[in-house]
């Protein structure tokens, strides 16, 4: 029978799906405060340390959206431990060919 240690159990930053749900985790931790003034963060996708998220609703326009992203990304290399580029687009990235 094998016992699974609380180490293996924790989430990886250098497992790709890991590190794609720490990102997904740390998006949802501050989604209650983007939706309580009317916006939110979408993860678009990863490629090695640049993270691309876009920003909707109410963030769109907002003047301290720089100051969100710069909140969100030093949560992420807080929680990834590294450093990561995060990069807002403007459209889906899903959607272009």
């Amino acid at each position: 029978m094998r016992m699974e240690t609380e180490q293996s159990k924790q989430l990886r930053a250098d497992e790709p799906c890991g590190r794609e749900r720490i990102v997904r985790a740390v998006l949802d931790e501050i989604r209650p405060n983007l939706k309580r003034d009317g916006g939110d963060c979408e993860l678009i996708g990863i490629e090695g340390n640049k993270i691309m998220v876009k920003l909707t609703g109410a963030c769109v326009f907002c003047k301290l959206a720089n100051v969100t992203l710069e909140g969100i990304r030093a949560r992420l290399i807080e929680r990834l431990g590294e450093f990561v580029r995060l990069v807002p687009v403007a459209g889906s990235a899903r959607n272009q060919n």
